[in-house]
């Protein structure tokens, strides 16, 4: 996609959404770390629905230490891969009290030490939670940049450093949140919502549904 229509791409995007966000439910840096590390493999309203009833029991690194693995299970079962998670939380929970006075890290590798933290991770609590000029590259953004011929790449990483590059700078802060929306509700894997999509004539393509 040439420079002017990746602006373009964006512009609109800007004017069909102009505060973009996560739709995930927090109230802290720490809260939004914990939220996205329940989020593999689930959905933001499965996990909604736990933290609904965790976050109030143990809104800090402290508190939900407190719990231990078996305690926090009982808030989180409902979401998929829970004791795995659980143990990653704790254990991450654990490193924020010991290492870093409870608060979550603003550098990328201190977040990545932390288990159950990916680069994926870490890009969203640097973009979403601090204000860095990230993009966390999911399914969704993968599979839209691929697809729409924004960002193409072979891997998620290829997709990331892709997207980081032609990215106006103007768009970098909310350039995540735009393109995730666009690919869970508009740019869908099975049967995209060609009609509805504000940058059809822009889209590469080749499979469009109108």
């Amino acid at each position: 996609m040439k420079k002017d229509a990746v602006e373009q791409f964006y512009l609109r995007l800007r004017e069909n959404n102009p505060a973009p966000t996560t739709e995930l439910e927090y109230a802290s840096p720490f809260q939004l770390l914990i939220a996205v590390i329940l989020s593999a493999q689930a959905t933001d309203v499965g996990v909604n629905k736990a933290t609904a009833r965790l976050f109030p029991i143990a809104p800090t690194a402290e508190r939900m230490l407190a719990l231990g693995e078996e305690g926090l299970s009982e808030y989180i079962k409902t979401i998929g891969l829970y004791r795995t998670k659980a143990r990653n939380v704790i254990a991450t929970c654990r490193i924020l009290v010991e290492q870093h006075g409870g608060e979550v890290p603003q550098e990328r590798e201190a977040l990545e030490a932390l288990p159950g933290v990916g680069r994926k991770t870490a890009n969203v609590v640097l973009n979403t939670a601090f204000g860095q000029p990230t993009i966390a590259v999911d399914t969704h953004i993968f599979r839209l940049g691929n697809r729409t011929g924004l960002a193409s790449g072979k891997t998620v990483l290829d997709v990331e450093k892709k997207l980081l590059r032609v990215t106006p700078r103007e768009f970098m802060k909310d350039a995540h949140h735009w393109l995730i929306l666009h690919g869970r509700y508009i740019c869908k894997a099975r049967k995209p919502e060609c009609a509805r999509c504000c940058v059809i004539d822009l889209c590469q393509f080749r499979g469009k549904t109108v």
